[in-house]
């Protein structure tokens, strides 16, 4: 039997339009774990070009890939700059919930 070649799979390789983008950080932030909305903003940057986001950011190309990995932990602000270079924003939304006043 032929042995079975895997790869890694990688979502920046898929995030090719702001509606993919928009999509996928929606259900990240959904799940609401920070660990994992950080990555994905990573797999974003990393879709639209690490050295691009740097640029835009004023922020280091390896910073920004530690800042933005499974393990990182980013101040709020490169958020909102990596948010604004990437042209996306952050949007609220009220949840209707009996807890919330």
């Amino acid at each position: 039997m032929p042995k079975t070649k895997t790869q890694l799979w990688d979502a920046a390789h898929h995030l090719e339009s702001k509606e993919d983008i928009a999509a996928y950080l929606e259900a990240v932030l959904e799940d609401g774990d920070p660990a994992l909305i950080t990555a994905a903003l990573g797999d974003v940057a990393r879709s639209k070009g690490m050295t691009q986001i740097s640029r835009d950011t004023g922020l280091g190309r390896e910073s920004l890939y530690k800042a933005l990995s499974i393990e990182g932990n980013p101040e709020f602000a490169t958020i909102l700059k990596v948010f604004q270079a990437l042209g996306l924003r952050l949007q609220v939304t009220a949840v209707e919930s009996e807890s919330c006043v």
